[in-house]
């Protein structure tokens, strides 16, 4: 799978797959393993990215910009997926509990996210890339997802998709993340004379505690949830 979070699309599983999901297993990096394979965590993003003939450079520098900004983000965590070589990768941090992650946020963000926002249950999934060449890639993207959120003990997951990248969308609705709505996000200029128009994209959740059709968007309401008084 390519980027989840709005910059890329997740092609096809390919015939000929070489790489056995049951050979691959999972590792924690920390900031500085991070920081000290970034070169191969980039070379992973354009194979699995597949960017257009003469993109790859551009989208390679630009991965590592934003690597190198999300690292330093509190709680930052890393997973990658690895048999003899890496096969994928996933991370992301925790959500702060005063909400800026929703900027943008169009209309009223569900009282049970906001909820779990101030309490510190949520983490952001900023990235989960896979190997075209990984047998089954789906099943790999959502061990790493899962493992990701779990670690943290989160309650929430929370991702941004592409609102063009119809392939990513329906993935991720396939594996029970929820769509609550558009967000509209600046990138970040590569020129600070040329205006950016901002960005839409599509909000989506991963509900991993109890569901109740009660509470909005189908998440249980409970005492660790609810705004600190």
């Amino acid at each position: 799978m390519s980027r989840p979070s709005g910059r890329g699309q997740w092609p096809p599983d390919e015939a000929g797959a070489h790489r056995p999901a049951d050979a691959v297993r999972l590792r924690r990096l920390d900031r500085w393993q991070a920081e000290t394979l970034r070169e191969d965590l980039a070379d992973l993003y354009v194979e699995s990215s597949r960017a257009q003939p003469g993109a790859e450079y551009r989208g390679r520098e630009e991965f590592l910009r934003r690597l190198t900004g999300d690292i330093r983000r509190p709680g930052f965590a890393l997973l990658v997926a690895e048999d003899t070589a890496f096969t994928g990768c996933a991370y992301g941090s925790p959500v702060g509990r005063e909400g800026t992650w929703w900027r943008g946020f169009e209309g009223i963000l569900p009282q049970s996210v906001e909820q779990l926002t101030a309490s510190g249950h949520v983490f952001s999934i900023t990235e989960t890339l896979v190997h075209p060449y990984t047998e089954d890639r789906g099943g790999v993207a959502r061990r790493l997802q899962e493992r990701l959120l779990a670690d943290h003990h989160a309650s929430l997951g929370a991702t941004l998709v592409s609102e063009t990248d119809a392939v990513t969308l329906d993935t991720f609705r396939s594996w029970g993340w929820q769509d609550i709505g558009r967000v509209l996000r600046s990138p970040n200029p590569s020129s600070a004379l040329r205006p950016v128009d901002p960005v839409p994209l599509r909000a989506l959740i991963l509900a991993l505690g109890p569901r109740t059709a009660a509470g909005p968007g189908g998440l249980a309401h409970e005492n660790r949830t609810q705004r600190p008084r």
